[in-house]
């Protein structure tokens, strides 16, 4: 019983913790990678876990152009 519910802390905390990598994969990101690494690696401090989680909400920049009528 008590090793159950280790198990599920340990696993709700991995899940808390890759959360925005998480994100950024749903969400199929140009740079799920870095985010990932970025997540990896200085997700253990709280701010590199919020910019990790914002650059994976944030919208991927869509290159449009925008044509005038040829009137």
């Amino acid at each position: 019983m008590l090793g159950e519910i280790i198990l599920f802390f340990l696993l709700s905390f991995a899940l808390a913790y890759f959360l925005p990598s998480i994100v950024a994969i749903a969400r199929k990101k140009k740079n799920a990678v870095a985010i990932f690494m970025l997540n990896l690696f200085l997700g253990w401090s709280f701010v590199g876990w919020v910019v990790a989680l914002v650059w994976a909400l944030m919208r991927d920049d869509v290159n449009q152009e925008i044509k005038a009528p040829l009137s």
